[in-house]
């Protein structure tokens, strides 16, 4: 794999993730092997208490394509950003760690089997996407959220929290140092920038397996995620994210 010109760039961020980063790693080596194109990985570590760190930094020591970030500062949306602006693909795709997801999964975003985009999101909503496992309270407290999504910000799109999405290297480079959210919401600022600035956003369907350890609280992280919508709501209405 050619580090200098990469086409593709994985992003993952990782906030105390010691016990899943080895496996997923494993399973991204294995996947890039398969690849007729040059490939970098990143990992953003913020604000961890375990080992994350030091489990990719080790890692990045014995495969030249992996690059580790660093941020003292917790959001997972402030490592998105971080490692969205520090990548050097043509397209730069962001992952969870769990991989619910699977990583071969990414090939259906790339050329030449996606329609063009700026931004394509993946999809548990969208017609031929399957959810494996999802216990029903998650589920309807996901489609609760995004009917707020679509009444206040996002009327198009089925499932913006999905948290595997891949933008061209021009989209990301103008819609991320806009952000003004750095935790959960920031998947639907960056989606209602990209539809302001006028994006191509396309929803690809996916398999995607539930993973229990779920980082988010339900009860506290809905109520500023909703608070946030407002946010982002009274931001476009604003022009906040057309100045530049």
């Amino acid at each position: 794999m050619d580090s200098h010109s990469p086409y593709l760039s994985i992003l993952f961020p990782a906030h105390n993730e010691e016990a899943r980063l080895p496996e997923t790693l494993t399973q991204v080596e294995a996947f890039l092997q398969q690849q007729d194109f040059a490939c970098e990985v990143i990992i953003i570590e913020n604000a961890s208490t375990d080992a994350t760190l030091a489990i990719a930094e080790e890692y990045a020591r014995q495969h030249a394509y992996v690059r580790v970030l660093h941020d003292d500062l917790p959001g997972k949306g402030r490592a998105v950003q971080k490692g969205m602006l520090a990548a050097r693909g043509d397209y730069r795709f962001v992952c969870d760690v769990d991989l619910s997801m699977p990583i071969t999964e990414i090939r259906r975003f790339l050329p030449p089997q996606s329609i063009p985009f700026d931004v394509a999101i993946a999809s548990r909503e969208a017609p031929g996407a399957i959810r494996y496992g999802e216990p029903y309270y998650r589920h309807l407290v996901g489609r609760v959220f995004n009917s707020l999504v679509r009444l206040l910000t996002l009327p198009e799109l089925n499932d913006t929290q999905c948290g595997f999405k891949c933008f061209t290297a021009a989209a990301a480079e103008t819609l991320f140092p806009r952000m003004t959210i750095f935790g959960w919401t920031f998947d639907v600022e960056i989606l209602a920038i990209a539809r302001q600035l006028k994006y191509r956003i396309i929803e690809v369907p996916i398999p995607w397996y539930y993973h229990e350890h779920s980082k988010i609280h339900v009860l506290r992280d809905s109520m500023r995620m909703a608070l946030d919508l407002f946010l982002i709501r009274r931001n476009v209405r604003q022009g906040v994210y057309l100045r530049e």
